[in-house]
């Protein structure tokens, strides 16, 4: 019989950097669905990847001193060492810089503007880096990008066109006759509100003013935009060509669900059904918009300096213990948090105290009082129906959760069961009853209900953490139960063997000790602070017998220059790294003004360098210059050129 396929994909990760805890979080929770869609029984297929084209990729590459497929291979490299850290169980992982999705991209690209969806013009506006998106004057919000928040700057440059205007009524029809295409229903609220009723604007789907991309093969100053070249990665995954599938392409598309972050919703509900409708392909069953996962109050960012990162959870925690924390405690359509205190006290109450504790006393008490030998005597009293009940309705429970999405409500349910587990030996006291050899029967059954309960509640655990359910079934002597079997009760055969680990499920953490370690950690991280003193680099001004002559000054040459990329140093709590064009010249400057301006900040502005400036060792990086500041008591103000001017213009 042949098994019902499932394909569920993630955002493709973009290779700008190394991804946070809440980049991962996307990650595991795919994980787990695809693992509970094997448990019931589907053919799966599960695609994750890396999204490496665009300007910021170019910008952080020429930063390095490094070509964009370098820089992208490190990055993507790095990805998929951490997505392999988190136990993630792919059946593919796709690049856009793959040589397959390339070409199909090239023939899409063709088609689409042969067949009148994608022509030629000219584009005039603003322009965010960060999220390779460009914006009307009317769209920003306060003067930023409406997505990030951060700086835009006005671009101007030739481009192709998408007539998106052309399918939205076609998409708004879809929508009402496909309710559940976006989860959760408020996402396609704010698609419909937001951007549908105000009208569709034609997207601009190529560049001119950088080469890192694939490049559109009849047009060669043109590069394909990257989102039209990220999106199609669900299928060009599969073997779609840019005109036909193959077999993989028939088997598994559409796909039953992409999971993406809700900041990108709009390119998974608007423009990727808009390109598959110009395509002629069938739209993906749905797309589920999972909130963010916010530290601190506020969402992750490198800038803000309080980022969390999987390896320094996993070396604390272990990879069970991060997955469990990421699903358990996530909401469904609300913003979750994350700690490293909130961390280690999730494990102590739930892993520790309830998961862990209810394993470790039923298999101890199964070796102290039967040599392991686990066995149903049916000497069942009232007591016991409760637990059996629980246990049997827990498939129907967390199943009812997670056809809605809701994992956060299915992991409570597990917890709910070992919770009642627990209640359960203090009810029946199997302490007790091992002091009458006439209870003997009845403890025999106590330790077999238990032992049942385990086996269900682990099985169903078994996707959001897959190496301690393998512990655990190894303790108990058996195997996962089949899925179709986990509303049944009594299955375990008697006389199974049992066997106590030597080593806990989860130690109780001492919560003041770990954030020791935790600061400790970020101390050495930080590095020393004695050269943070040379980073002084805005201009002081001198004292009344320090003056100097006009010839003095004339060795000074000052340039305008344009910050093209700006990042927080690692090793330094004041340093600013800018990437400067000074004309035909990028240099690499630091300024020790972080307190003051956000690299978000930095990127686009104007600036005065002083241009000849012997280069300095600061915090371990070479600074080739100096921006120019001026400071009114303690606050730092870059100096910038009143009007545009051309970068590497002289200062005199």
């Amino acid at each position: 019989m042949t098994r019902p396929t499932y394909y569920l994909t993630t955002a493709i990760a973009y290779t700008s950097g190394t991804p946070h805890i809440g980049n991962v979080y996307e990650i595991v929770l795919t994980d787990f669905l695809a693992r509970f869609k094997r448990l019931e029984g589907y053919d799966v297929r599960f695609q994750t990847g890396t999204d490496e084209h665009g300007q910021k990729i170019e910008e952080k590459a020429a930063e390095k001193g490094i070509t964009p497929k370098e820089f992208v291979d490190n990055v993507a490299g790095e990805i998929k060492r951490i997505w392999d850290l988190m136990d993630i169980g792919y059946d593919k992982f796709i690049r856009t810089t793959d040589p397959d999705h390339e070409k199909a991209i090239q023939k899409i690209f063709k088609r689409l503007y042969e067949q009148g969806d994608i022509y030629k013009g000219s584009y005039k506006g603003w322009y965010c880096t960060p999220c390779e998106s460009f914006w009307t004057e009317s769209q920003l919000v306060d003067g930023k990008c409406p997505d990030c928040g951060r700086e835009v700057k006005e671009a101007e440059e030739e481009a192709y066109f998408f007539r998106m205007s052309k399918y939205a009524d076609r998409l708004m029809k879809y929508y009402d006759e496909h309710p559940g295409f976006i989860t959760p229903a408020s996402r396609k609220n704010e698609m419909v509100n937001n951007f549908l009723k105000p009208g569709l604007q034609d997207l601009c789907v190529s560049r001119s003013s950088f080469k890192w991309g694939i490049p559109v093969d009849f047009d060669s100053k043109h590069v394909v935009y990257v989102w039209l070249d990220a999106l199609f990665n669900y299928v060009t995954g599969l073997g779609y060509d840019g005109e036909k599938g193959g077999a993989d392409f028939e088997k598994y598309w559409p796909a039953n669900v992409h999971v993406i972050g809700k900041d990108i919703v709009r390119f998974h509900t608007i423009y990727w059904p808009i390109f598959l409708m110009a395509a002629g392909l069938p739209l993906p069953e749905k797309v589920f918009g999972h909130p963010w996962l916010l530290m601190e109050g506020g969402k992750m960012s490198k800038s803000k300096g309080n980022v969390i990162y999987a390896e320094d959870l996993v070396k604390f925690f272990g990879v069970d213990a991060v997955r469990y924390y990421l699903l358990k405690e996530m909401p469904f359509d609300n913003d979750g948090t994350i700690g490293w205190e909130a961390v280690a006290e999730k494990i102590n109450s739930d892993l520790a105290n309830v998961y862990g504790n209810l394993v470790s006393r039923t298999v101890a008490m199964s070796v102290k009082y039967f040599g392991g030998i686990v066995e149903n005597a049916s000497v069942r009293e009232a007591v016991d129906d409760e637990l059996i009940s629980a246990a049997t309705a827990l498939k129907g429970k967390v199943q009812k959760a997670l056809d809605e999405f809701r994992v956060a409500d299915a992991m409570d349910e597990i917890l709910i069961l070992m919770r009642r587990a627990n209640k359960y030996i203090d009810e029946t006291a199997p302490w007790i009853l091992a002091k009458d050899p006439a209870n003997h029967l009845r403890l025999k059954t106590v330790l077999y209900n238990l032992t049942e309960t385990i086996i269900i509640g682990t099985t169903l655990l078994s996707a959001a953490m897959p190496k301690t359910a393998e512990k655990v079934f190894s303790e108990l002597g058996t195997e996962p139960r089949a899925y179709a079997d986990l509303d049944k009760f009594g299955l375990l055969e008697n006389g199974t063997k049992v066997s106590q680990s030597k080593e806990k499920l989860f130690d109780r953490l001492d919560v003041k000790k770990l954030l020791e370690d935790v600061n400790k950690m970020y101390e050495e991280r930080s590095g020393k602070v004695a050269e943070e003193a040379k980073s002084e680099t805005h201009a002081k001004a001198p004292k009344a017998d320090e003056l100097i002559g006009i010839e003095d000054f004339a060795k000074v040459k000052l340039r305008i220059g344009k910050i093209v990329a700006s990042e927080k140093m690692p090793n330094s709590k004041k340093l600013l790294k800018n990437t400067v064009q000074i004309g035909d010249e990028t240099r690499t400057i630091l300024s020790g003004i972080s307190k003051w301006y956000t690299p978000e900040e930095m990127v686009g502005k104007t600036v005065v360098v002083a241009y000849n400036l012997k280069p300095a060792r600061l915090a371990g990086e070479m600074s080739e210059g100096m921006l120019l500041c001026a400071e009114d008591d303690g606050n730092v103000v870059l100096l910038t050129a009143e009007k545009e001017v051309k970068s590497g213009s002289p200062i005199s």
